[in-house]
C-alpha cells in the first residue's frame, strides 16, 4: 500500500468520490455527486489547507484522508482537523485508516501545528488506539458525535 496526495494521483477521485457519497448518504442525504467531487477537487493541495491523501494499490484507491482548517460547523474556534477518513469496504480492517491518520499527523506537526482535532460519530476505538482523546461531545446534523484531539 502507499499513501499519496490526491494532487499527484487526481484519477482516483471518480472512484472514491462515489464511494463516499453512497457511505455518508443517511448522514448527508442532500449531497450530490457534483458537490462531493468540488470538495475532494478544493483538496488537491500540499502546502496549503485543506489537503488530502489517497492511500492505493496499485490503480486502484483503498481509502482517503484530509487536514482541514474546519471540519465541525459550529466549532470553527478549533484548528486544524483530520476530517474524511473513508476507507472503501472491502479493504477496512487492514490498517489503511491508521496509516492516512499518521500522515495526516506527521503534516500537520510539519507545518508547526501543536493540537489536531477530529469528530467521529462511531470510530472512536480506532482513533483511542492512535493515541487520541476525548476532548467534547457535540451534535453533527443532529447526531452524537465525539471530538478527539490529539497533542503533538
Amino acid at each position: 500500500m502507499n499513501v499519496s496526495y490526491l494532487r499527484d494521483r487526481p484519477e482516483f477521485l471518480s472512484s472514491l468520490a462515489p464511494a463516499i457519497v453512497a457511505h455518508y448518504r443517511s448522514l448527508v442525504p442532500e449531497e450530490s455527486m457534483e458537490s462531493r467531487n468540488a470538495k475532494l477537487r478544493s483538496h488537491l493541495n500540499k502546502d496549503e489547507l485543506p489537503i488530502a491523501w489517497v492511500a492505493h494499490s496499485g490503480d486502484e484507491a483503498l481509502g482517503m484522508a484530509a487536514l482541514r482548517v474546519h471540519d465541525l460547523e459550529g466549532r470553527e474556534d478549533l484548528t486544524p482537523w483530520l476530517g474524511g477518513v473513508f476507507v472503501r469496504p472491502e479493504h477496512r480492517r487492514r490498517g489503511v485508516a491508521s496509516q492516512l491518520c499518521r500522515v495526516v499527523e506527521d503534516k500537520a506537526w510539519s507545518l508547526e501545528f501543536e493540537t489536531l482535532y477530529l469528530f467521529t460519530t462511531d470510530q472512536q476505538s480506532l482513533y483511542s488506539r492512535l493515541g487520541w482523546e476525548l476532548w467534547q461531545k457535540a451534535l453533527w446534523r443532529g447526531n452524537p458525535v465525539d471530538i478527539m484531539v490529539k497533542k503533538r
